[in-house]
């Protein structure tokens, strides 16, 4: 039986392949406190494990599913890349580009040292940076070396061993050491300074974030009183009567008759007004000085939760508090922001500036709605077909004008089909963010890419390297672990440092700043923990989308620079 089974793998390595990505989903599912080994990491141990069989996996499969993911990468963090190199988010940007020469200076200076070869070395980068990415542009490059297959193939059968050795600590100590270590160098109180920054841009602790409730926005009905301030009023002046809440009359009983509320419209005592707002400010301020009715014909209005991809170029920079004046949003309210390829929630504060290509959920009446989203962008539709006629010209597109060289003097020099899917990746994402048209790719398809992209890659690379796998590791021992914990640790302090000192970023912010440049998602997430607030979220974003480019495309540069 086991005899058979081992010939069958052999004889169909595409088997091979599907049980490492079972293997690694599962076990990789498994975490304690938000951290685990990842799909990737368990997706490379199963591969490298089955690989002691000596399966031989041959053709363009690899390739083909790495070009997916970094396209998928790309489309993903094109638009806030793209505002990070242009507009509001240079500071931002700037800081990503140091963090990301310090992690690039630190990987080579501890490859030196160690004396390990460029395989090695770039597994060493990819692991302690947890930017797998990156092993695919080494690869083509080590590939381009012009060596002879026998010292080709050594160097990147020494690339997964790296990787797999320092990865943990690449993401279990880049959460460690953001969340817990750096508010106690840089002596911040994470959690009062994202209460201050609420306090200083106009927003409150519940604003915003998961789990708030749908019921959170109500439509209630009270009449008016003989003498009420409200009586005589117009709807727009009664509305002002509840400073800094977005309250709106959006329908009045006048005796027998309904009437949809305008703005010039002046109450009357006696009239039976539906108001929406929060219902704590409808419960707490109105309920206190009003007869609440229960009338349902006039509550019976349409209402419509709607997510909204925002493409506009008059709403793009613009704060919540400026959209809130216009009459474009009247009887909206805001429920969510969502931005980037992450889905990071962005707190709803006063001065909280949409950017295109954030998708938000509005809450309000039908028409009203409607009325918001043309003003802001698009419907953000749930659909399960993808554009695919777009995804593969995409890719080809980027492939094609990667695989030409150039030769400056006699060097040549190419982006490589890799090198070239991302930048169209990057360049398409953007272009979907301000033309929402054409190329739609949804995003449980987007996760596809991204993640069965890579870790059919990466099951390649493991199961091809896994016969050399166990030597290589007694080869580079404990101290390749050392190593890693170096190249790791010293980046992230360096970035802390920087960003507080140098670039002045606000303390509620820095930390998710520094974890946006490294890319690493698991800091992020125990950031936000530790400081009670999705404030730090702010600082991840635009740094997430130049990290991620830029880290990636050093797998490449790495190489060249041992070479």
């Amino acid at each position: 039986m086991i005899d058979w089974f081992v010939h069958t793998l052999k004889s169909y390595p595409e088997i091979a392949i599907f049980l490492s990505l079972a293997l690694g989903y599962y076990f990789g599912s498994f975490t304690y406190k938000g951290l685990g080994l990842g799909a990737v990491t368990a997706t490379l141990i199963a591969a490298v494990l089955i690989g002691q069989l000596g399966i031989t996996v041959s053709g363009p499969l690899k390739p083909t599913f790495f070009l997916m993911f970094l396209f998928a990468i790309g489309y993903g963090v094109g638009p806030q890349f793209v505002r990070g190199i242009s507009q509001d988010g240079v500071p931002q940007a700037l800081f990503t580009v140091v963090v990301c020469f310090f992690c690039l200076g630190t990987a080579y200076l501890g490859a030196k040292l160690a004396g390990y070869n460029i395989g090695s070395a770039a597994g060493l980068y990819a692991g302690s940076t947890t930017i797998s990415a990156s092993m695919g542009l080494a690869t083509d490059s080590i590939n381009r070396l012009g060596q002879s297959p026998e010292d080709t193939k050594k160097l990147l059968d020494a690339m997964p061993v790296a990787y797999a050795v320092t990865y943990i600590f690449g993401t279990i100590g880049s959460a460690l050491i953001l969340a817990l270590v750096g508010p106690a160098l840089l002596g911040i109180d994470l959690e009062a300074a994202c209460k201050r920054y609420e306090e200083k841009h106009g927003g409150k602790k519940e604003l915003g974030g998961p789990g708030t409730a749908w019921n959170r926005f109500a439509l209630r009905a009270f009449r008016v009183r003989e003498g009420g301030q409200a009586v005589g009023k117009t709807v727009q002046a009664a509305e002002a009567l509840a400073p800094g809440e977005r309250i709106f009359v959006q329908r009045i009983r006048r005796g027998s008759e309904i009437i949809e509320a305008t703005t010039d419209l002046v109450l009357q005592a006696g009239d039976v007004v539906a108001v929406a707002g929060r219902r704590e400010v409808l419960v707490n301020l109105i309920g206190a000085v009003a007869e609440e009715v229960d009338d349902r014909e006039l509550l019976a209005v349409p209402v419509e939760g709607l997510d909204v991809y925002v493409t506009s170029k008059q709403i793009d920079g613009m704060t919540l508090a400026e959209l809130a004046a216009s009459q474009g949003t009247r009887g909206v309210f805001l429920r969510k922001i969502t931005r980037g390829a992450t889905a990071t929630d962005i707190p709803i504060l006063v001065d909280t500036k949409l950017e295109r290509g954030d998708i938000v959920t509005l809450v309000g009446r039908t028409q009203d709605v409607l009325a918001a989203t043309k003003l802001l962008g698009y419907p953000d539709k749930v659909t399960d077909v993808a554009d695919v006629a777009f995804i593969g010209a995409a890719i080809a597109i980027g492939a094609l004008l990667g695989a030409v060289v150039y030769k400056v003097g006699s060097i040549p020099l190419t982006l490589s089909t890799s090198g070239g899917a991302l930048i169209s990746g990057l360049f398409f994402g953007w272009l979907r963010s301000v033309r929402p048209t054409f190329g739609r790719i949804p995003s449980p398809a987007v996760w596809f890419m991204n993640s069965v992209g890579l870790n059919v890659f990466i099951a390649v690379v493991g199961i091809s390297s896994g016969p050399g796998f166990v030597a290589g590791l007694q080869q580079l021992g404990f101290s390749l672990f050392l190593w890693g914990v170096f190249v790791t640790t010293l980046p992230l302090i360096l970035a802390m440092y920087v960003g507080k000192y140098l670039f002045r970023f606000d303390d509620a912010i820095l930390l998710g700043a520094c974890s946006g440049a490294r890319t690493t998602t698991a800091s992020l997430g125990m950031i936000n923990d530790r400081a009670k607030s999705q404030i730090p979220g702010l600082g991840y974003t635009v740094t997430y989308a130049v990290g991620n480019t830029l880290l990636t495309i050093w797998g490449m540069v790495l190489v060249i620079l041992l070479t």
